[in-house]
């Protein structure tokens, strides 16, 4: 055996993340940009705190990213109506819209990245990254 199966995984991970990468680049959003418009969209409103904890990063640094999305136009920052404290983000229509193309994106990635397997190997893949991620 040449790799290790981990490293092997990692090394098709970073694969699909390089794919990933070069569709977004169609829009000139960061990945993180793109990460945090998706669940923007997914909680119709979230959190900075929330939206942070979802992205595994820094409050600060969600709260650039929010900054960069409104700069563009994707998403607006509102008190939270609970805690006026606390700071929500909301995706604006564009910025739904461009979630929805870069969905599409990534999905036709992933479907041009697993082409060489064949449905059989793909649904077991499937199977066993599942297993995997649900432990």
């Amino acid at each position: 055996m040449s790799e290790h199966t981990g490293d092997l995984l990692m090394s098709a991970a970073r694969s699909l993340r390089r794919c990933h990468g070069a569709a977004l680049a169609k829009w000139e959003i960061t990945r993180a940009q793109s990460r945090a418009l998706d669940v923007v969209c997914e909680l119709g409103s979230a959190r900075l705190s929330v939206l942070a904890e979802r992205l595994r990063i820094a409050t600060r640094s969600a709260a650039e990213v929010v900054e960069s999305l409104e700069a563009r136009g994707l998403a607006t920052r509102n008190d939270d109506r609970y805690d006026r404290r606390a700071t929500c983000v909301v995706a604006t229509d564009e910025g739904r819209h461009l979630q929805a193309l870069l969905d599409e994106a990534r999905h036709a990635e992933t479907d041009r990245f697993l082409a060489a397997l064949s449905p059989d190997d793909r649904l077991e893949l499937e199977r066993i990254l599942t297993l995997l991620v649900d432990r």
